[in-house]
């Protein structure tokens, strides 16, 4: 039978959250490898390396260094800190590669060559037949796996011309891994399914079984959603998980929702118009899809352009929300009618049908481009605007900021403070 390895990914940075979810994972699989990430490396050192080896001197450690120069170096770094297994990257030189292994060999550490960021992986790994290799990786980067790139496209042909034992790496989980396990690949590198998890144990277990039994087990974690999958992936997170993972960005300012409770989500078609000149924002209602957005943009008018018959329209219509950069009127009809309608000012005052403006075309306002097509989402935290170029990653990247928000509260409800689980006097600037 084959012995496939569970690698845990630590991809953290704060070595006590690192230390505790090992500690869990340990407890579920006790053989399991312990990969400190490049970002816990980077953030902690070798202390990191030192520290795991010295809490789990049973287990594996793997060092990430992803090295790409100064193989030896960095090598005799790592094996001296206690990592067994060194990772370096197959796109840095054959010298570099050849003086790593070297320098592995003198301090009886292993050398895994990871294959992320290689165009031609199957040339690549023939041209590494001739050093002595103990591990490849075959690994979509986590960025990588934003836009939907996933790990088993090319593995089993990697695995089928490779006489080293693989590694796969790439946002599995149990209801994925079984696929690389049949594949063939030796070891089996798993990080946000563990590190994230609100039940590390359990999901470490969840893990292991769906690699012994090569069968698919449920996850509750978020998967990686394609570009058919856009709109349920952003029904599952908030606005401000959106804009988190778009640094900060994409929030259309001075907009909020007429009453509570709305999640929106479509596809925005633009309309400009000016103050009190309904006509444009009633026709486009006739031109809008089902679900659509309408976003309207009446330079921040005072009077109104909407009211209770357009909703009516927009409902029959199967309209899916309207963002107003002005003024709407009958709040108290509206209300009740259950459209999800944001806007900048109520007002009684309506205006007259006077057809200035047009429909399709960008717009701007609250800080942000708008163009028909974008994806627009709305809660109770305001509107937020998504490029449509970018909406499969930036979706994606959303549930990320929501997995991590996930396990941080679950660290609070077992006895930390948020200050405490984010270190926050270690990374705040020293000045002066």
């Amino acid at each position: 039978m084959q012995n496939v390895i569970l690698q845990i990914a630590l991809d953290l940075i704060n070595s006590h959250r690192a230390l505790s979810i090992a500690e869990d994972a340990v407890k579920a699989d006790s053989n399991c490898w312990l990969e400190a990430g490049t970002p816990l490396i980077k953030s902690e050192g070798m202390e990191i390396i030192r520290n795991l080896k010295q809490r789990f001197p049973n287990n594996i450690i793997v060092a990430d260094m992803k090295i790409i120069d100064t193989g030896a170096i960095e090598v005799e770094m790592a094996s001296k800190a206690g990592a067994d297994v060194i990772c370096i990257l197959a796109a840095a030189d054959d010298s570099t590669i050849d003086d790593a292994i070297k320098s592995a060999r003198k301090y009886g550490s292993k050398i895994m060559v990871d294959l992320i960021g290689v165009d031609d992986k199957i040339k690549r790994v023939k041209e590494l037949e001739k050093y002595s290799v103990d591990y490849l990786c075959h690994h979509i980067g986590i960025d990588e796996q934003m836009i939907g790139k996933k790990p088993e496209k090319i593995l089993k042909d990697i695995i089928e011309i490779s006489k080293i034992p693989v590694a796969v790496a790439g946002g599995l989980n149990s209801e994925t891994v079984s696929g690389s396990v049949d594949a063939g690949a030796s070891i089996i590198i798993v990080g946000g399914a563990i590190t994230k998890s609100k039940d590390v144990f359990n999901s470490t277990i969840k893990i292991k079984k769906a690699i012994i039994e090569k069968k698919i087990v449920s996850t509750k974690l978020f998967k990686k959603y394609d570009k058919s999958e856009i709109k349920k992936a952003f029904s599952m997170v908030s606005t401000p998980n959106i804009s988190d993972a778009m640094h900060k960005k994409g929030s259309i300012q001075n907009i909020r929702p007429i009453k509570l409770g709305y999640h929106m989500i479509g596809r925005a078609l633009t309309v400009q118009t000016i103050d009190g000149d309904w006509a444009k924002p009633i026709e486009a209602i006739d031109k809008a899809e089902r679900n659509s957005i309408l976003v309207i943009d009446v330079k921040g008018g005072k009077t109104a352009i909407w009211g209770e018959l357009a909703t009516w329209s927009a409902i029959v219509k199967g309209i899916g929300g309207v963002v107003i950069n002005g003024a709407v009127r009958d709040l108290e009809d509206i209300i009740n009618m259950n459209l999800p309608i944001f806007s900048r000012y109520i007002s009684s005052n309506a205006g007259e049908p006077k057809g200035f403006g047009e429909i399709g075309a960008e717009i701007q306002f609250g800080n942000q481009i708008i163009r028909t097509g974008d994806w627009i989402i709305g809660d109770d935290s305001g509107v937020i605007v998504v490029p449509q170029e970018y909406a499969q990653e930036i979706a994606n990247r959303a549930l990320d900021v929501k997995e991590h928000e996930n396990r941080i509260r679950e660290e609070i409800k077992n006895g930390g403070s948020l200050s405490s689980v984010l270190k926050l006097k270690k990374w705040e600037k020293k000045i002066g």
